[in-house]
C-alpha cells in the first residue's frame, strides 16, 4: 500500500477527511493511475500513526481522501540514531541515506573530512542536500516510517564532532582497530537502550586521518572494529545501523 506524507492540518478528523496537494497529487493520477475508492496510507511525520484512507475524489492538483481508521503505527526505533556519513564518492550518498531510511536512521548528516574526494561548493551542496532530502523522503514512504528523516546540511568534521559531544553512544569504526576486538564493538551497542542518543561516525573511502581519529576520542569515541574485513564506505553504516536495529527490536 502506498504512503504519502502530509501535514497535520491537511487530516480533519472531524469529518473524517484527509486532503493531499502538491506534486504527490501528480504522482496518485499520473504514476500510479490510482482509482477512486482506492486505499492509501498516510502519515504526518513525527506522528507515530498510520492514517487508512480510501480515494474520494482527484482533482487536478488536489486528492480528497475518506478517513476510514488511524492505526497505531511504532514503527520507529525507540532511539535517536545519527549517521554522520563522510563524503562519499559518485552517487553512493543516496544508496547510503536510502538504506539508512529503510534501517531507522533518524537523521544524516553529510560531513567532508581531509580524504574525502568530493569536494562541495556552497551552491553544489544546496542543490545536493536538497536531492538527499527527496530521497529520504522517498525511502520513507516505501519503508512506511512514522517520520522523514533530515538530511542535514554538509558539516566539517570538527563541527559534527562538536554537535555530538552530549550523545550518550558514539562510535566510529576505524580500520586499525584491532580486528580481534569485536566484544567491545558488541558490547558498546549491546549497551544501547530505549531513549539513547547514538552517533555514527563513518569514514570516507580513503579512511580517516590519524589527526582525525584523535580528534574523535577527545571527543569521547572509542574507534571500534567492524571485523576482519575492510568494509566500503557505504557498507560500514548499514552495518552498525543494522545490529542496532535488531539489538533494540529483539529488547
Amino acid at each position: 500500500m502506498y504512503r504519502f506524507f502530509v501535514d497535520e492540518d491537511q487530516i480533519d478528523i472531524p469529518e473524517k477527511k484527509v486532503t493531499i496537494t502538491g506534486e504527490d497529487v501528480n504522482h496518485i493520477r499520473n504514476v500510479l493511475r490510482m482509482r477512486k475508492g482506492e486505499e492509501v496510507s498516510v502519515a504526518v511525520s513525527g506522528d507515530d500513526r498510520e492514517y487508512r484512507c480510501s480515494i474520494r475524489d482527484l482533482e487536478k492538483d488536489t486528492a480528497v481522501l475518506d478517513l476510514l481508521f488511524i492505526k497505531e503505527n511504532n514503527v520507529e526505533l525507540p532511539c535517536e540514531s545519527v549517521l554522520y556519513q563522510a563524503l562519499p564518492k559518485a552517487d553512493k550518498m543516496e544508496l547510503i541515506i536510502t538504506k539508512a531510511v529503510e534501517l531507522g536512521v533518524s537523521r544524516v548528516v553529510p560531513v567532508a573530512t581531509e580524504r574525502s574526494v568530493v569536494k562541495l561548493t556552497a551552491d553544489r551542496a544546496i542543490k545536493k542536500t536538497a536531492r538527499w532530502n527527496a530521497i529520504s523522503e522517498t525511502a520513507a514512504k516505501q519503508s512506511k516510517r512514522a517520520v522523514i528523516p533530515e538530511v542535514s546540511d554538509v558539516m566539517t568534521i570538527r563541527e559534527a564532532l562538536d554537535e555530538c559531544r552530549s550523545f550518550d553512544v558514539k562510535i566510529i569504526p576505524y580500520e586499525l582497530s584491532d580486528p580481534g576486538s569485536m566484544d567491545e564493538t558488541r558490547r558498546i551497542i549491546e549497551s544501547i537502550k530505549p531513549g539513547s542518543r547514538i552517533a555514527i561516525f563513518i569514514g570516507p573511502e580513503g579512511g580517516y586521518t590519524e589527526e582525525e581519529i584523535a580528534m574523535a576520542e577527545s571527543a569521547g569515541f572509542t574507534p571500534v572494529t567492524l571485523g576482519r574485513r575492510i568494509l566500503r564506505t557505504e557498507t560500514a553504516g548499514l552495518v552498525v545501523l543494522s545490529w542496532i536495529m535488531y539489538n533494540l527490536e529483539n529488547l
